[in-house]
């Protein structure tokens, strides 16, 4: 029997529309009261893998729990557990966001008083109480995901499904956001996340999971993914006149490949501030003077295009 303190637990998932894998045997798990970012780029099977943890669509084979639920045996169940916002703000544009709210109380079958008190209690949570008398119509994009949110909340769900949450609207909206998914995590609600954006995952998760081709690649912190990838990085930037001399001075003390993307110099730092200093007097021998140099930590974009080979935005023929 599976552990009840798990979130989810999946194990080796399958499912294809035609001749097109989705899902190829994915596994994973995550325990309740955490943050779990899923990357990929497009086509990778983020939105498929949603889809079958919230009961929306079966997998063709595997096992899959929620919540403690399983969910071939009891889909109600864990649609009781969940929420869900999709891609797409789910809300009636002509309706108001008190209403938008109301109704979606009345199909989880709460008596009216009861709707209209949790409709207030997550348009206070999500800071829309001012706006929530206006159209839906009217607000901007930011405010319509942070209601579509809010619906997703009206049932009070143990665990929350967000797929990519923040995609199209403006950065100030995208940190409003952010921060409401830290308020709802230090309240106790477990979140799964997908999304395009790998400052999001390493701001927001306790642990990330990158999916490709239907298949999950690595997991672990965002720490421990970039540590997966050789640990610190020297970079630094010269005038293009003397690239090919700095690189050359690079090589000269850094057994590895050397990266250049004008004028923009990249290498691995095996022995981290040591690897540094060698290479400041290699550059000094040479009398070339950097504009920039600085020893850092792999990005998360790095250990992404190291797993995946492209950009998460990139876009693959395949199903989402």
């Amino acid at each position: 029997m599976w552990s009840s303190s798990h979130a989810v637990r999946v194990r080796d998932v399958v499912k294809t529309f035609g001749k097109v894998t989705a899902l190829d045997g994915v596994s994973l798990e995550f325990e309740e009261g955490m943050v779990y970012a899923l990357l990929g780029p497009n086509g990778a099977g983020k939105t498929t893998l949603i889809r079958v943890l919230t009961t929306l669509i079966e997998p063709d084979s595997g096992t899959v729990e929620v919540a403690g639920v399983d969910a071939a045996k009891d889909p109600v169940g864990v649609r009781a557990a969940i929420g869900l916002a999709g891609q797409f703000a789910a809300v009636d544009d002509y309706l108001t966001g008190r209403e938008n709210l109301r109704m979606v109380g009345k199909l989880y079958n709460l008596s009216s008083k009861e709707a209209r008190r949790r409709a207030d209690e997550v348009l206070e949570r999500i800071h829309l109480t001012e706006a929530s008398d206006r159209q839906v119509g009217t607000y901007s994009g930011g405010m319509r995901r942070r209601l579509d949110i809010a619906a997703s909340l009206v049932g009070r769900p143990r665990i929350l499904f967000l797929d990519e949450p923040t995609t199209g609207v403006d950065p100030r909206s995208r940190l409003d956001l952010w921060h409401l998914i830290e308020e709802l995590v230090r309240d106790g609600t477990t979140v799964l996340l997908t999304t395009q954006y790998l400052e999001e995952a390493d701001q927001l998760s306790d642990r990330i999971g990158v999916i490709d081709r239907g298949r999950l690649v690595t997991e672990g912190t965002a720490d421990e993914l970039k540590a997966a990838l050789g640990g610190d990085m020297i970079e630094l930037t010269v005038e293009e006149a003397a690239v090919a001399e700095a690189a050359e001075a690079v090589r000269a003390v850094i057994d590895g490949p050397v990266e250049i993307e004008m004028p923009v110099i990249r290498v691995a730092a095996p022995n981290g501030a040591d690897s540094l200093t060698a290479v400041v007097k290699a550059l000094d021998a040479r009398d070339v003077h950097p504009i920039d140099l600085s020893l850092r930590r792999p990005t998360l974009d790095e250990v992404f295009l190291a797993l995946t080979g492209e950009g998460p935005s990139g876009v693959r023929d395949r199903a989402a």
